[in-house]
């Protein structure tokens, strides 16, 4: 067994797409119209193309919004990328205009961000350090 998809829920994914494309620097893999203004969208890491897809799902369930709104004042990501370097991947996406709500911060083994993706989520980056 293996993940295939995952998702973060989005108040607006074409607005998603953008951010999670030309900020974050993911690829779309897959765009399927599911009625108006409603579409199967997901994106992948440029590095792993046929590997596990993030749905970029819209937050028009009713629990959505309470459920998001109870993580960002906890300050609970939503979902945690792995970087190779969390300083240097803070200082790009900070250069591109992203606010962070965590700087990058040592955390045992690694060091973590926090940044808010514009749609409603908190997005964890993730750098793993070596273990001597």
């Amino acid at each position: 067994m293996r993940i295939n998809i995952t998702g973060v829920f989005v108040d607006d994914q074409q607005k998603a797409l953008r951010f999670y494309t030309e900020v974050l620097g993911f690829e779309k893999k897959v765009e399927i119209p599911f009625g108006e203004d409603v579409w199967w969208l997901t994106v992948v890491s440029p590095s792993e193309p046929d590997g596990t897809e993030l749905l970029l799902e819209p937050s028009t369930h009713p629990a959505v919004g309470p459920f998001r709104a109870a993580l960002v004042e906890d300050g609970i990501p939503a979902a945690s990328f792995a970087v190779d370097d969390a300083q240097a991947e803070y200082e790009r996406l900070v250069a591109k205009g992203v606010r962070f709500v965590q700087a990058p911060a040592e955390m045992g083994p690694v060091v973590v961000a926090v940044l808010d993706d514009t749609c409603g989520n908190l997005i964890q980056i993730c750098e793993q350090r070596a273990t001597e």
